[in-house]
């Protein structure tokens, strides 16, 4: 078992869509070993998101990502970042497969509901962003 990082990000909280990602989440087979409801800073953002920095949307994702409320989670599957990449699906929900969390519940493409750790290193680092090594303890 592995464990990944997921943001649902502020459209989705905003809207109301929170509990049924949470559940489509556990429904396709993860544990959820630690949540929280946060709103992160700009700062925080950028350093989040800082391998973007140099890309045209840096600044309205950063804008975007704390405009609201966002809720990071750990969670816990076999190849938990793969399976997790195909179950949130595409950035854009326009071209994300039928059933995936985009498709159901993201706006646009960059209103799309939820962040998903790419690789082991970054979920490994994105748990530590969000989580202190006090809730990391159980993971």
């Amino acid at each position: 078992m592995s464990n990944t990082l997921a943001i649902i990000k502020p459209d989705a909280v905003q809207s109301g869509k929170a509990g049924k990602i949470l559940s489509h989440l556990e429904a396709s087979g993860f544990t959820v070993k630690a949540l929280q409801m946060t709103r992160i800073s700009a700062v925080q953002a950028g350093a989040f998101y800082a391998v973007h920095r140099e890309r045209p949307f840096f600044d309205s994702l950063v804008s975007f990502m704390t405009s609201g409320v966002v809720i990071p989670m750990v969670l816990e599957a076999e190849d938990a970042v793969a399976k997790l990449r195909g179950v949130i699906g595409a950035t854009d929900p326009a071209e994300a497969d039928q059933g995936t969390v985009r498709q159901l519940f993201a706006e646009s493409k960059e209103r799309n509901a939820i962040h998903a750790s790419d690789s082991d290193d970054n979920a490994a680092a994105e748990i530590a962003f969000f989580f202190s090594e006090h809730q990391r303890l159980g993971l």
